[in-house]
């Protein structure tokens, strides 16, 4: 009986002490969370770079928002999120200035395109960006076409902004000058649906393109300098911002800028579109900080005459660059 009396207390307080110890020397699970330009999320690279993030970190979970990366960088300014993958030089430096993002470091590069209908009204094709954004500005103001924006000051938005400053034109308030104010599949989508003309990353046309959801529309330019599309990753600093997880947005930035994370970078899309959708930057990150400093520099409120030491070295940097690179 005496047995009996304490044997049930004795299990109690043998599965109580075995739980503690469980959640005592169980690893505590961690999330890092990042802000991120749509089209890297969209075509699913980051997961797979997570993934194998993961694997080598169980206790783990990145949590991903997806937005333009004007907004990304937003998130990042307000302490919101730990770090950012972002393509928007000219509003990366901005925050750089103000201190809010630190150790940056350029991870992978591909081209924008401008894309537009088959027909090609205003007869783009093959054409440089520069003279492309002219001819389409012509066909809009003769009624032949529209163009579809995605109007967010996300990385790609500030791109065509610039194309059409390098232009010489300013098409706001124009009746053809459509801006969804969204991401990139659903600007795309929209562009196909009015048989238009956008400036797209060249990954996410080339993802939806694939799935059969673009009938209406093709890539018509994607090479020159002007469309260079730099992507970059930042952790946000721990010193405006104590409550982020510097050490582990760290880790997952020194991954995803290693040799292993580069070659997956340079994997991603192989198999499905016969070449990848972003090219890794690990061999090519001097030349690519250059590019990105012009992208930067030319962007800027009133900076549409560059000192001229400058401009005529990241120039020639920008066409040994536009030889160089894959026609994407």
């Amino acid at each position: 009986m005496i047995a009996k009396k304490y044997a049930i207390p004795l299990i109690v307080v043998i599965l109580a002490t075995a739980i503690v110890c469980v959640f005592i020397f169980l690893p505590k699970r961690e999330t890092i969370r990042v802000s991120t330009t749509t089209s890297l999320y969209a075509t699913g690279l980051l997961d797979v770079l997570a993934d194998w993030f993961k694997a080598k970190h169980p206790e783990v979970d990145i949590h991903f928002i997806a937005v333009g990366s004007g907004a990304a960088l937003e998130l990042a300014a307000k302490g919101d999120v730990d770090m950012v993958f972002v393509h928007a030089p000219s509003l990366e430096y901005e925050y750089i200035q103000q201190r809010v993002l630190v150790e940056g470091v350029i991870i992978a590069y591909n081209n924008f395109t401008i894309t537009g209908p088959m027909e090609d009204p205003a007869e783009i094709q093959g054409l440089d960006p520069i003279t492309a954004f002219k001819r389409i500005y012509s066909a809009c103001e003769e009624g032949k076409t529209i163009f579809v924006s995605r109007g967010d000051n996300s990385g790609t938005h500030t791109r065509e902004l610039l194309l059409w400053k390098l232009a010489g034109l300013n098409p706001q308030g124009k009746k053809w000058y459509i801006e969804t104010g969204t991401g990139m599949t659903e600007t795309l989508l929209t562009t196909n649906e009015m048989r238009a003309y956008t400036l797209s990353d060249m990954g996410t046309y080339l993802k939806l393109k694939r799935e059969g959801r673009l009938p209406n529309i093709e890539s018509l330019v994607s090479s020159g300098r002007e469309l260079i599309n730099i992507y970059s990753v930042y952790l946000v600093n721990h010193t405006m911002f104590p409550h982020t997880k510097y050490n582990l947005a760290k880790e997952f930035a020194q991954f995803v800028s290693s040799e292993e994370g580069q070659e997956l970078i340079g994997q991603f899309g192989v198999d499905v579109f016969g070449e990848p959708l972003f090219y890794p930057a690990l061999d090519r990150r001097d030349e690519l900080r250059q590019i990105w400093e012009w992208f930067a520099e030319i962007s800027l409120e009133g900076s549409t005459t560059i000192r001229h030491m400058n401009y005529t070295m990241n120039m020639k940097i920008l066409q040994i660059y536009a030889e160089k690179t894959l026609v994407l």
